[in-house]
């Protein structure tokens, strides 16, 4: 590794991330955040404010039994209150008790902050900045300073920003960090100011023993938050502080998940080893899950759509040659080429969904024809198979001869009982479900608070004495959309349902004008699909044990 072409990424989701409007986090959701990112090989991790609510402080105490052994757990704080000693303020001791050897303390930086936010003059202002970090680095601690409202201050009155900056400096802080703190500046000017701060830095204190070296961190209010991260790193700064999915408030964050294969892949710099820049994707995916918003499908590098190829031309040049159409290799950030089929799609596009599926389909086949004129039909009546790709392989196979369905459904019922009482109105959901399954009749009864939960738990009832595996399929997500809203309560609805095994997970359609019949054709897909997906590894199983008992 060259160190000058070395880049330290430092993850800030477990405290300016949560910040994020919505997000809410507990001791066990931070802990699996933390591992995971430690996991992608982050060689410095925010664990947020120690003293500032119980979660954080569990936290710190959590990590003193259980240290990571490759990655820097970060406390962050501020520096001291006006007129007081750094060793009687209460958010340096909670620093030093969180037991971290890395500490990020904040200073202001912008004169008007100093005098209108802090009311302290702004002598007093470099003495709390200076005396702080003294303090920490006193105790043995090193330091990380992080100059807020920095390209703010530094546009406002540059004098006094510099001195905030050799407040730092003299303090003995190991790293500059500028923050952008309102995230309106935009990347020219950062890449400006940093180059300014570097020039300075080896001007004025070219003879420091231990001169710190200087970090960006940026929000995202002008939409510019990873560019100007960039051209700050172009200017020499050698630390980038940001959040994974570029959670936070207001705007967010610095995405690393755009910044950090933006650095490596494209600029050549080093940020994590290959191996781990691999997972980068399914960790965007973890944390999203953990923090419980939806993951977004349309994110540079990590999103689900991000090599997705719709268009029949753009499918055929992907094939015979990925760089036609995808600007890196997928694989390197953990993602994959996703071919979308719509009523657009081509014989190229359900060839190469064919291939993905383990099908050798040929283009001359009839067949081939015949499934693009079904997708066509289908999404004239408001299907949609680029969200619903277990539904589009089940429709393949079943074309195909490959696959035959399971069970039948016969018919449906479901009622509702409302008790209402002077507080409160509670409705209850009944399904009946009548299928047909492996010749046998079944009548099944379920019942839950709502109609989706009711039908489905009466078809699971229905096919688990048959299917065993159904017992372990779940649904992890619902999502209705109207197609036609002029109509009414007459318009037609298409019901997307996610369906997991606890292992993988996968996505089901169903379209009707009647909300109930939709939702039990995505859901009784969904666990067709899973069903299907269950005999192939029994199958797989089989022949392995096979295979091992004659050799």
């Amino acid at each position: 590794m060259n160190p000058s072409r070395q880049v330290l990424i430092y993850d800030t989701t477990l405290r300016d991330g949560i910040q994020r409007h919505g997000i809410s986090c507990t001791f066990e959701d931070k802990i699996k955040i933390l591992n995971r990112i430690a996991q992608l090989g982050v060689p410095f991790i925010e664990g947020g404010w120690p003293g500032a609510n119980a979660v954080d402080t569990q936290l710190f105490d959590y990590l003193k039994k259980h240290p990571l052994p490759n990655t820097q757990i970060v406390a962050f704080g501020s520096t001291r209150r006006s007129h007081q000693k750094p060793s009687e303020d209460p958010t340096l001791q909670n620093l030093l008790n969180a037991g971290t050897q890395w500490l990020t303390i904040f200073g202001k930086s912008w004169d008007l902050h100093v005098t209108d936010a802090l009311k302290v003059s702004l002598d007093e202002n470099l003495a709390m900045i200076q005396d702080s970090i003294e303090f920490l680095r006193a105790n043995g601690r090193r330091v990380i300073y992080d100059a807020e409202h920095w390209f703010d201050g530094y546009l406002a009155n540059p004098d006094y920003a510099l001195k905030t900056l050799e407040a730092a400096v003299l303090g003995g802080a190991d790293w500059l960090v500028l923050c952008d703190t309102n995230g309106g500046t935009l990347p020219k000017t950062v890449e400006t100011i940093v180059r300014d701060v570097q020039t300075w830095l080896a001007t004025h204190h070219a003879d420091l023993t231990h001169l710190p070296q200087v970090g960006i961190h940026t929000h995202n209010d002008s939409g510019s938050a990873v560019t100007s991260s960039l051209f700050a790193v172009d200017a020499g700064a050698r630390m980038v502080h940001g959040t994974i999915n570029g959670y936070g408030e207001r705007c967010g964050n610095a995405d690393l998940c755009s910044v950090i294969p933006n650095l490596q892949l494209k600029l050549d710099y080093d940020c994590l080893p290959a191996e781990q820049l691999k997972t980068l994707a399914e960790t965007s995916r973890f944390v999203s899950e953990i923090v419980n918003l939806a993951a977004d499908d349309h994110a540079p590098y990590v999103g689900r759509s991000a090599f997705a190829h719709k268009g029949g031309i753009h499918i055929s040049a992907v094939e015979r040659n990925p760089k036609t159409y995808e600007h890196i290799e997928p694989s390197a950030v953990g993602n994959a080429r996703h071919i979308v089929v719509s009523s657009s799609s081509g014989a190229s596009t359900v060839l190469s969904k064919a291939r993905s599926y383990g099908i050798d389909l040929k283009k001359d086949d009839p067949t081939t024809r015949k499934i693009i004129d079904r997708v066509k039909e289908l999404e004239g009546k408001g299907y949609q198979f680029e969200a619903a790709e277990a539904s589009f392989e089940l429709l393949m196979r079943t074309e195909l001869s490959l696959h035959q369905p399971m069970f039948q459904l016969r018919g449906f019922e479901v009622n509702y009982n409302v008790i209402q009482s002077d507080v409160q109105c509670n409705i209850g959901a009944r399904a009946m479900i009548k299928a047909s399954v492996k010749g046998q009749e079944v009548l099944e009864v379920a019942e839950c608070m709502g109609p989706v939960s009711a039908l489905d738990k009466a078809l699971h009832k229905a096919l688990e004495r048959f299917f065993p595996a159904v017992e372990s399929f779940y649904l992890t997500d619902y999502k209705v959309r109207i197609l036609n809203s002029e109509a009414g309560t007459a318009a037609k609805v298409r019901v997307l349902v996610e369906s997991s095994d606890g292992r993988q997970r996968w996505s089901t359609i169903g379209v009707s004008v009647n909300i109930l019949e939709a939702s039990y054709q995505a859901v009784a897909a969904g666990i067709e699909y899973g069903l299907y997906r269950a005999a192939i590894a029994q199958q797989q199983t089989q022949a392995l044990n096979i295979s091992s008992i004659s050799s």
